[in-house]
């Protein structure tokens, strides 16, 4: 009996289950999807040598390609998801920063779009409700306190699509809107911040589960003020993004992190920028000038980072080559537990039986070399 015309066999590699590691695995695509089984005679891909992993979940990203996710056109933000794709992303959050309140809730009408068409995951509001004391790349002007009726806007114009709002819990109205996030299945993450260690706690008893980009924006760890880091760290409640580029974090704090919440509280995420899979230059994020030079996105008046340059396939080989991290906890850390944090876990975040076929090929080195969606080669890899 001949084997379906849409069925693939991926044969050979190390295949990273939620299990463990298969040696020598043998991973079968039907159509749009994993399979159990498949009929005989389905063309197989000798992947001997490589990994396959998961595609990767991305619930933190601004843009890629030269295309900005805050203010592009629609054609420009399906420039930027298809770079990532390119990198391995097969899942993707798309990222505001602080604007007006009416711009922001048009962007979320254009954004949602893209989530209804399975372009997009979801929206995720970083800013306006932030601290002027560690704004970042947002600008001062535009911020506002975390009003609850505001929020409530923002989360209607998304029609259902808003997955995630950063902010500084520890102004007025942040811990009613985190409560209004909650009761509307929103993720409230702490970030932008500059909360005490107690307040940090009451915005986590209040419903907060996400520590936004941790460490970066927010007061640093000291022995008599723990200050938020301690906190988000601490609490099982809590996962905790970390951009793993090299600049953002030195190796000793991810591993910090890694270390006292474990991998299944990491969330690897980019914070990427325009200039991701793009190069050098100047850029625009929101209203404010940034210029990319080496690789690392700063504004043009204040020299703060703005954002990255990152994509995750990078993340990946920086975790396991140079942070030593165990395979299986990077894909946990950059696959499953975002998947799980989006509530797409059902479809997407680890190789099983019914799920999207998202993956990623890697060669033993942990280069990409191959990326599918929905059993599609975004990538081929070219074997032998």
């Amino acid at each position: 009996m001949a084997g379906r015309a849409d069925s693939t066999v991926l044969a050979g590699a190390r295949v990273v289950l939620p299990t463990g590691i298969v040696e020598n695995g043998r991973l079968i695509v039907e159509g749009t999807r994993i399979a159990g089984s498949t009929a005989e005679g389905a063309p197989t891909v000798d992947l001997s040598g490589h990994w396959v992993v998961p595609g990767f979940v991305d619930m933190h990203n601004h843009g890629g390609g030269g295309a900005s996710f805050t203010s592009g056109t629609v054609d420009e933000v399906l420039t930027g998801i298809r770079t990532h794709r390119e990198h391995g992303t097969t899942t993707l959050v798309a990222s505001t920063v602080t604007g007006e309140m009416d711009f922001l809730a048009h962007r979320a009408g254009v954004l949602s779009e893209l989530v209804e068409q399975g372009d997009l995951a979801g929206i995720h509001f970083e800013g306006p409700f932030i601290s002027p004391c560690r704004k970042g790349a947002h600008s001062e002007d535009l911020l506002r306190h975390p009003d609850p009726a505001e929020v409530r806007k923002l989360v209607d114009a998304a029609r259902g699509t808003a997955k995630m709002f950063t902010l500084a819990t520890e102004l007025p109205g942040g811990i009613d809107s985190v409560r209004l996030l909650a009761e509307h299945g929103v993720i409230a993450a702490i970030g932008h911040t500059d909360a005490t260690y107690e307040q940090t706690v009451e915005a986590i008893d209040a419903g907060a589960t996400v520590a936004t980009h941790l460490f970066n924006a927010m007061p640093p760890l000291a022995h008599r003020e723990p200050g938020p880091i301690a906190a988000l760290l601490e609490d099982e409640r809590i996962t905790v993004e970390l951009i793993n580029d090299g600049t953002h974090l030195h190796p000793a704090a991810l591993e910090l992190a890694y270390h006292h919440a474990g991998a299944h509280r990491v969330a690897l995420i980019t914070d990427a920028m325009d200039a991701a899979g793009f190069g050098d230059g100047l850029y625009q994020l929101g209203p404010l000038a940034v210029e990319v030079k080496d690789g690392v996105a700063r504004l043009v008046e204040g020299n703060s980072i703005a954002g990255s340059t990152l994509t995750l396939d990078t993340a990946f080989h920086r975790a396991v080559t140079i942070d030593r991290i165990p395979v299986g906890d990077v894909v946990q850390s950059i696959s499953a537990n975002p998947a799980r944090l989006l509530g797409v876990y059902d479809r997407v975040g680890s190789l099983e039986p019914g799920k999207d076929a998202d993956l990623v090929v890697l060669d033993e080195d942990f280069a990409l070399k191959g990326v599918m969606r929905k059993g599609e080669w975004i990538k081929a890899p070219q074997i032998g």
